[in-house]
């Protein structure tokens, strides 16, 4: 949903009770912005999209280029709140990281599933061996994590909400400043959702509010190192290389978090190839199979001109 804010001032709506603002430790580069304008034309994802009963949707951009003295910060519609599919999920690691950093429980915890958490009927990354989850199996935290995030598994997904728990996961998203980015529901139908839960809006996030979260991972502030570095940990374990991966050179290591579902197609990620480094978050309203070529000339074109400007 475009509420159509400059990301030069806070904004706030107050249907979403969304807020967006760029942090005062990122400069905004217009000159960047107009680049990445320009790639967005040049991939054809610079229009106005159908998605069906949600409307009409534009993409969502932001760019941090780490590699400057001084972060700086480019975006194209930026502040759209979007669907982002899966790519919440690194929401959910965060908090479950964050409370077992706080010594609630470990992450070599053993966790019983119960349905009707365990929704997936097939694995979403095909050649991933690990059986799908089912009702009454134990397995330890971190398998659950790296399913989560590697894999992008839906039941193991549903399982880590319930142990952060929702009110928990918003508490910690709202003290970084990321209102209307909150987790509201879990991926199963409404009908099998907790009470209270079951009408709430779907979740929500912007560009801007995911690659803000990726910069304080990457300078270890997000929370503390620990969480910082493990999550980082389960980013670059990532299964799924078929979207903004595709246009980046074999050279770099790509930490991100891939979402597909429906009209929408996602990926988020800290990029490392030496000394070019930076953040990139992607959202598009547009259904994977038609898209991939496109996140593939935009990655493409975006990491050529970050290069090129460390020569």
């Amino acid at each position: 949903m475009r509420i159509g804010l400059s990301i030069f001032f806070i904004a706030t709506s107050h249907l979403l009770g969304a807020q967006v603002q760029l942090p005062g430790y990122l400069y905004h580069d217009p000159e960047l912005s107009n680049a990445l304008r320009r790639i967005v034309v040049e991939a054809d994802l610079g229009g106005t999209y159908d998605v069906g009963e949600d409307g009409t949707e534009t993409i969502s951009l932001a760019v941090i280029d780490l590699s400057a003295k001084r972060p700086r910060f480019g975006g194209v519609n930026a502040d759209n709140f979007i669907y982002p599919a899966s790519v919440y999920k690194m929401y959910v690691a965060m908090e479950v990281l964050k409370q077992i950093s706080e010594g609630r429980y470990g992450l070599h915890d053993m966790y019983v599933v119960r349905s009707p958490n365990d929704v997936d009927r097939s694995r979403e990354i095909a050649f991933d061996p690990r059986p799908l989850l089912r009702d009454g199996d134990t397995v330890t935290i971190h398998y659950l994590i790296d399913l989560m995030i590697t894999r992008s598994d839906n039941s193991a997904a549903n399982c880590l909400i319930d142990i952060a728990t929702r009110p928990e996961i918003n508490a910690t998203m709202q003290q970084y400043q990321w209102q209307g980015s909150e987790v509201t529901r879990k991926f199963l139908r409404r009908s099998l959702e907790d009470p209270g839960y079951d009408t709430i809006r779907s979740t929500e996030t912007c560009a801007l509010h995911a690659a803000d979260f990726l910069y304080r991972m990457y300078t270890r502030q997000l929370v503390n190192p620990w969480v910082s570095l493990q999550l980082e940990s389960y980013l670059g374990l990532q299964l799924d290389t078929s979207k903004l991966a595709t246009g980046l050179p074999r050279t770099a290591m790509f930490y991100h978090k891939t979402g597909w579902w429906s009209y929408y197609t996602h990926d988020v990620g800290l990029v490392n190839d030496g000394n070019t480094r930076y953040i990139i978050a992607l959202f598009t309203p547009v259904p994977e199979k038609d898209v991939r070529p496109r996140m593939k000339v935009l990655a493409g074109k975006v990491h050529e001109i970050l290069s090129s400007q460390r020569r």
